[in-house]
């Protein structure tokens, strides 16, 4: 009996441990959030006071306004929203295709290519910018949105993603429905996807992620403030001489929201998705 309730009060506190590092590590992790929010409430001059501040503060319309008037700001979270959205769509079919193509057919080459494919994994993205650059100005395509949407469709962690998960669907159920009478297309949409759901919620997390956040190169390709992305838009209120860190976190909260929005719509999609693909069966 005694060493029973040492055993119950033993896992209690191990629970409670757990439980109090896991809490503690989410405020290390949520503050600085914390800290952008109260930031955009102030104005520049008093965003870095000592002591600093941690109650809201009366300037947010303020900053919002300034930001809206000072910035086509508006006009570069459509752009981000319809370059992401559009980049997420095309990818998803792009790498789940490339993904099924590697993991169920059987072609000469096959493992060489995938080869290729993960070598690209292990090359920073500025190898390519210049030669990309350079495409784009040879297709007349500086400035527009298919610049900044078409030359990273095949993002190789996605195809990699997809062929490692797409691996666990039986070879026998595919066979069936091929003798059945269903095409190679009805196989794909209709059995494939379907079983990979959690797979593509992932898959889109990350696409939507890799464009939404990405800087250098929209940097490169875009010139004029009416094709703007976010990062763009954001990395343009920092002057010379000075910067508005008022507008500028105020810039940064808005775009962080629809990834918030996003994560916490296709989290449980995201985990299960991650564990899927982590296993090669």
């Amino acid at each position: 009996m005694t060493e029973s309730l040492i055993g119950v009060r033993g896992r209690r506190t191990k629970s409670l441990v757990l439980t109090t590092a896991i809490a503690a590590g989410a405020v290390v992790m949520l503050l600085p959030f914390y800290w952008l929010i109260i930031a955009t409430t102030y104005p520049s001059r008093e965003i870095f006071a000592s002591p600093p501040n941690v109650l809201p503060g009366p300037a947010f319309f303020d900053n919002l306004s300034g930001l809206l008037s000072d910035t086509l700001f508006g006009r570069a979270i459509g752009n981000s929203v319809l370059v992401a959205s559009v980049y997420t769509l095309l990818g998803l079919v792009v790498c789940t295709a490339a993904g099924y193509a590697f993991a169920k057919f059987e072609f000469r080459g096959r493992n060489v290519l995938f080869g290729a494919v993960l070598v690209t994994l292990a090359l920073p993205s500025q190898v390519t910018l210049v030669p990309l650059f350079q495409i784009m100005v040879t297709l007349g395509w500086l400035d527009t949105y298919q610049a900044l949407i078409l030359p990273n469709l095949a993002l190789p962690f996605g195809i990699f993603l997809m062929r490692q998960t797409m691996q666990a669907v039986p070879d026998e159920l595919l066979q069936a429905a091929r003798v059945d009478g269903a095409g190679e297309f009805r196989v794909f949409s209709r059995i494939v996807l379907p079983t990979v759901r959690p797979a593509l919620a992932a898959l889109a997390i990350f696409l939507f992620l890799a464009q939404w956040n990405e800087f250098v190169y929209p940097l490169v390709v875009l010139r004029t403030p009416e094709s703007f992305t976010i990062p763009v838009s954001l990395a343009s209120l920092q002057g010379i001489g000075t910067t508005d860190y008022g507008q500028l976190m105020t810039g940064t909260l808005l775009s962080v929201l629809p990834i918030l929005v996003l994560f916490l719509f296709l989290q449980r999609h995201f985990v299960a998705g991650i564990l899927a693909g982590a296993v090669k069966q």
